[in-house]
């Protein structure tokens, strides 16, 4: 009887296997047992994946030896590109590759130079050990293709030169998904959105906007748009129109020209100065009085729903740096970094998905903005200074002096004040019921009321400017300060607005996903090292040879009977 149980037994198993087997092959589903649900795809890529019928090869180039952080991000790379190919109906190859093993020194810069012009860009590391820091050179990208097209993704996100590595590459697990998502859905509709940066009116030179135009060309059709010279035509062709620190009024026309753009459902960045001061202007002088400027542009900003104001903030908890001449010594001239107050590092506002997770933006004599009451329009905040501030009207006199002032603490306490500001809806028209402007014969629209559009308002001209290098005259990276050699977020914050304003499918939203890294005490690692190492090797050891002699003895005594 029980024979024949033990055999009814082992078929019932046999079969709810093959059971299993059979049902597995038709229904496919993933179970998620994290508490953060980090192994879990949202609706979005699923729906992406499910619906492409294009092969997809993704090239990842951070392979070989890595230092532990960059282990990890290598792990969750493999974990989340596994998940896109268990939910993928078409082809999706994974290729891991240390683009430089093997290679010797000449043919490893033949290799890195031919990855920078695919868009593949070389992360050079200072990795602290026990024996001190050294460098290592990582590959912490991947390349897209598919059908041809070529799309580079870059994995490590918001690097800070005097950051922490583990909070870096926690950001950057986190973004995983958005960057795979939104970089396939770039490659297989092939469709890249015009960007316009205008430049009719004295706004920042193409120099000046170098970084920001090369990294949005990978990704978008990105060019110089004159106000004055485009029609209607050209205007329709357009997704997105950056206004970056403009310095001369806006003719009627031009205003004509924004105004239809928006109207027909349009993206704007206004990145605007309403006080004109410059650091470089103080160089050289005992003093400048900081003024008004005059763009004609406050009665157009009003309309939709905004007002930049003219003053400039000062924040000494939380400010950048700038270098300042101590004297000169041994024919040398001395410089020292000292904070300079009215460069505020602006905060974003972690409710909005648009700048979550950003580091602090860089700002150079930020304005304050205030939102207006209009109907049908959203309004939210998105960057802001410390609550410990103060608001200067202008004009204003200043002075490299100013450095080193005496500052009261307590008079610098105060309410957070915004400098950035996201609007999205229907906007009234500037011109409805106004004659048209003298150069324009015909109507562009007869909307009184736009389509749904969207509008960034901050109030600061040089938040996209890159810096220039003194020796060569070449471009730094959008948001590098070759003076304190940090990494502020201004490139990331651009190309999240960017991604925000020309994606449809509101992709960006995938950032809200969080993954708490349990991270282990380095200090206490250190400091029970031995113990630890023991317990994991030595111990182990010793539990099988007890119980190996247990056994011996057991059996001995227990057939010794």
């Amino acid at each position: 009887m029980k024979r024949k149980n033990k055999w009814l037994n082992a078929i019932i198993v046999i079969s709810a296997l093959i059971i299993l087997n059979i049902v597995g092959q038709y229904a496919f589903h993933r179970f998620d047992f994290t508490a953060d649900k980090r192994f879990t795809l949202s609706d979005k890529t699923k729906s992406l994946l499910e619906h492409n019928k294009k092969p997809v090869i993704i090239t990842v180039f951070l392979a070989g030896e890595l230092p532990p952080a960059f282990k990890r991000l290598q792990a969750a790379v493999s974990d989340i590109l596994a998940d896109d190919q268990a939910y993928a109906k078409a082809e999706v190859k994974v290729v891991f590759v240390d683009p430089l093993a093997g290679l010797s020194q000449a043919d490893q810069d033949t290799v890195i130079n031919n990855l920078y012009e695919s868009g593949i860009e070389a992360t050079n590391l200072s990795v602290k050990t026990e024996s001190g820091l050294t460098q290592k050179l990582v590959f912490p990208m991947a390349m897209m293709e598919s059908e041809g097209k070529e799309f580079p993704i870059k994995l490590f996100q918001n690097l800070d030169t005097r950051g922490n590595y583990e909070d870096n590459i926690n950001r950057s697990i986190e973004n995983l998904e958005y960057i795979f998502t939104s970089s396939l859905k770039k490659v297989l509709s092939g469709d890249n959105p015009r960007i316009g940066f205008t430049e009719s009116n004295g706004e920042l030179s193409d120099l000046q906007l170098a970084d920001a135009i090369h990294t949005l060309s990978s990704s978008y059709l990105v060019g110089r748009i004159d106000l004055n010279s485009i029609d209607k035509t050209g205007l329709d062709k357009l997704k997105m129109l950056i206004i970056a620190k403009p310095k001369k009024p806006f003719t009627e026309t031009e205003k004509y020209k924004i105004n239809y753009f928006v109207m027909n459902g349009g993206r704007v960045l206004w990145s605007i100065d309403q006080v004109s001061a410059e650091l470089d202007s103080l160089r050289g002088k005992s003093r400048q009085m900081a003024v008004n400027s005059n763009l004609n542009l406050d009665d157009m900003l009003f309309m939709y729903g905004a007002r930049i104001n003219y003053n400039i903030i000062a924040d000494p908890a939380n400010s950048a740096e700038i270098p300042v001449s101590t004297g000169v010594v041994g024919g040398q001239n001395q410089m020292q970094l000292v904070p300079w107050i009215y460069y505020p590092i602006l905060l974003p506002d972690t409710v909005e998905s648009v700048v979550k997770k950003l580091d602090g933006v860089k700002s150079e004599f930020p304005s304050t903005v205030d939102t207006i009451g209009v109907k049908d329009v959203k309004k939210s905040y998105i960057l802001a200074t410390s609550r410990y501030n103060k608001v200067y009207n202008v004009p204003k006199l200043f002075s490299l002096q100013m450095v080193s002032e005496q500052l009261d603490p307590r008079s610098f306490q105060s309410k957070p004040q915004h400098v950035g500001l996201m609007l999205e809806g229907n906007f009234p028209s500037v011109f409805a019921g106004r004659p048209l402007p003298a150069t324009v014969t015909q109507p562009y629209t007869l909307e009184s009321i736009s389509k749904p559009a969207k509008m960034i308002v901050i109030g600061d001209g040089d938040i996209f400017k890159n810096q220039v290098s003194e020796q060569n005259g070449t471009p730094f990276p959008l948001g590098f300060d070759r003076y304190s050699q940090r990494t502020f977020g201004n490139k990331a914050l651009l190309l999240n607005i960017v991604d925000y304003f020309t994606d449809n499918d509101n992709l960006i939203a995938l950032r809200n996903k969080e993954v708490k890294i349990r991270l282990l005490d380095k200090a206490k690692i250190k400091l029970e090292k031995t113990k630890w190492q023991f317990i994991n090797v030595v111990a182990p050891l010793l539990l099988l040879i007890f119980f190996a002699i247990f056994q011996h003895y057991h059996r001995k005594y227990k057939y010794a009977k």
